[in-house]
């Protein structure tokens, strides 16, 4: 059981990571605390009653007082981040020791053990912002849209943001491929594919190939084909609470895994040809992603076919216009460089704009 006592959340100290705080006597609430912090990875401060003055109460950005020691500590300095924690389902009496105390929250184990180990990870990892989670879709078949999702990536990572490209398309060869990193260490999907529950986003993070100063989620080059959709809601949201941005390259289906990726995106681009059968074939792949993504915008790309223009093709599929894709020479060249790296070349500089405007949107810097 977890029941909110105030309406005000707690917060780590200035955005840092910091380490949990244990108050206790109780050597079997304290067993199971140690256990949880340790499922989080964190190594908590462990007080029989509240530190002196400057111990550590005012600052430890999450403090876990059992019940047992509710008494000891009604005296301390009121602070956010407070969690009253009990085994007695039935106390009657568990809230009123919480507002005496001042307690964010009431929280009964076992019931809410889930709970207190995102929680308690959210301090190990210092967690602000979500990251802005970016799709790229193809309208039809070759339309680009794997080279927009690179040339997005490796803009975000030139402009100094922590980038995640994802490539979500088991059968499109891998998007590593089009950044030079086939053969870069780290894992790739199918690493992953027993994942469950919470990830640490640090370790994840680590864990992959990193290339043009990004991080790349990957397939590899054998038989796994397809990740189960718990494993995917794990690895994109500890993917998200690193903040930054992440781009996925979707591919043009829908099925359980495809869903659960489309539920995480801020907002997806549609890259479409502009000519009349790639505007046909778009709008049936928008009518399906419609139906999961609330933010769904078209990208077109020249050259035009005879009376259509980028805000024709945006008004003919009922979208808003994302902009115009534009040509970048030479990237079909034998050992050219990825898409995007060339930070004055069109692609790049349309990259750049889109991040710009779409950051803003958003309410980041």
């Amino acid at each position: 059981m977890a029941g909110t006592v105030t309406q005000e959340p707690p917060s780590a100290d200035s955005g840092r990571p910091g380490r949990p705080m244990i108050v206790t006597e109780d050597a079997e609430l304290l067993d199971d605390l140690l256990r949880l912090c340790a499922a989080a990875g964190a190594k908590p401060e462990v007080h029989h009653g509240p530190p002196e003055r400057g111990g550590g109460w005012e600052s430890a950005p999450l403090v876990l007082v059992g019940d047992d020691a509710a008494g000891r500590v009604r005296g301390a300095a009121r602070r956010r981040g407070v969690v009253l924690v009990g085994h007695d389902q039935d106390d009657p009496d568990v809230w009123k020791r919480a507002v005496q105390i001042g307690a964010d929250h009431v929280l009964m184990l076992p019931d809410g053990e889930q709970w207190l180990v995102d929680r308690i990870a959210d301090v190990v990892e210092g967690v602000g912002r979500p990251a802005l989670t970016v799709g790229v879709i193809g309208g039809r078949g070759g339309s680009g849209a794997s080279t927009l999702a690179c040339a997005l990536a490796v803009t975000s990572a030139r402009e100094g943001l922590r980038t995640l490209l994802v490539d979500a398309d088991p059968l499109g060869g891998g998007i590593d491929v089009l950044l030079g990193g086939e053969t870069a260490e780290g894992l790739r999907w199918p690493a992953f594919a027993a994942s469950r529950g919470r990830l640490g986003s640090g370790a994840l993070e680590e864990s992959l190939p990193e290339l043009h100063s990004l991080r790349i989620l990957s397939w590899d080059r054998g038989d796994c084909v397809a990740i189960p959709p718990p494993a995917v809601r794990a690895v994109l949201a500890a993917a998200r609470r690193r903040g930054g941005t992440v781009v996925v390259d979707l591919p043009r289906r829908l099925d359980d895994e495809i869903a659960e990726v489309l539920t995480q995106l801020d907002l997806a681009l549609l890259v479409v040809p502009a000519e009349l059968r790639a505007i046909a074939a778009a709008g049936r792949v928008a009518a399906t992603v419609g139906m999961v993504v609330r933010d769904l915008r078209v990208a077109v790309r020249g050259p035009y076919a005879p009376g259509l223009d980028d805000r024709e093709v945006a008004r003919l599929l009922g979208l808003p216009l994302a902009g115009e894709v534009p040509v970048e020479p030479g990237l079909s060249r034998p050992h050219r460089k990825p898409p995007g790296s060339v930070a004055r070349g069109p692609l790049a500089r349309f990259c750049k704009d889109f991040w710009e405007r779409t950051l803003v949107e958003a309410g980041g810097a």
